[in-house]
């Protein structure tokens, strides 16, 4: 059994936000290393904890979404994910979300796995969910800042997606790869 890595924290010597939005709150610590080597600035990220939904419906097709990414410039298609709202638990966020951006619920969820999306600096943890059985229960209610088609797809179109790296979301790509690798 691999044994887990020695803990060497850090110590804080200095903090301070420099900005607190909802959705860009970024502090600037000063940090000493174990070694003595003081850093004088380390940016830390606050996000809430994400979510994403591997969800395939009761007939065995994969719920997957696709919209625009502005910072990229580029459409791709992803999962379904989103953040956690205050007193959100994760499972509770992704139910909703698979909801809100498919119209898509029900079924038998589990977790399959809990990355960081950057240990570096960010503070939350991605929670991804496996939803099998799904059905579609209502119409989309995206957000006024989302744009979401669905597909519905095949196994064998999605594997050809991460194949062919046209899952540009290494958030949704990771979780999926290992899903197939233990499925």
């Amino acid at each position: 059994m691999v044994k887990r890595p020695a803990h060497r924290p850090w110590k804080v010597l200095s903090s301070e936000y420099l900005s607190h939005e909802p959705w860009y709150t970024v502090r600037r610590e000063r940090v000493e290393l174990p070694s003595g080597a003081v850093v004088p600035n380390w940016y830390i990220f606050e996000f809430p904890d994400w979510v994403n939904v591997i969800a395939r419906t009761a007939e065995g097709s994969y719920v997957m979404i696709s919209q625009y990414r502005h910072a990229l410039g580029e459409t791709h298609y992803e999962l379904v994910a989103g953040c956690c709202d205050d007193g959100e638990n994760p499972l509770e966020a992704a139910q909703r979300e698979l909801m809100e951006e498919t119209g898509y619920g029900g079924g038998q969820w589990r977790l399959l796995m809990v990355t960081s999306p950057n240990p570096t600096n960010h503070t939350n943890h991605s929670y991804t969910f496996v939803a099998e059985g799904v059905v579609r229960q209502q119409e989309q209610h995206a957000e006024e800042s989302e744009d979401i088609d669905i597909h519905l797809m095949q196994e064998e179109e999605l594997r050809t997606l991460l194949v062919d790296d046209r899952i540009v979301q290494a958030l949704h790509a990771a979780p999926l790869w290992k899903y197939f690798a233990t499925k």
